[in-house]
């Protein structure tokens, strides 16, 4: 059976913080991770020119960029100024 008995609940509630704004700090950093993926992937088949390497390049930066912007405590706004630049550099080459 459980144990119900009284005791101090202020570290486990710590724990609990810790892992709740681990995943938060998680899921935020994929879904960054998974729009660079998906503005690559546009740009591998529509970019006519240097598709391969801007491309290969947008992912890479960006996949530092968030892991930056994970490191700093959840500061988002340079991951997310990155993809939205590779996303405009992208709809400019393709167009």
């Amino acid at each position: 059976m459980a144990d119900h008995s009284s005791g101090d609940f202020s570290k486990d509630m710590e724990e609990h913080r810790k892992t709740y704004e681990a995943f938060i700090t998680g899921a935020v950093a994929l879904s960054l991770i998974c729009g660079f993926v998906l503005v690559a992937l546009v740009d591998f088949r529509f970019d006519p020119g240097h598709n391969v390497f801007t491309g290969f390049a947008g992912l890479i930066l960006g996949i530092i960029a968030v892991l930056i912007g994970a490191r700093m405590g959840g500061k988002w706004l340079f991951p997310l100024g990155l993809l939205v630049a590779f996303g405009l550099f992208s709809a400019v080459m393709v167009s």
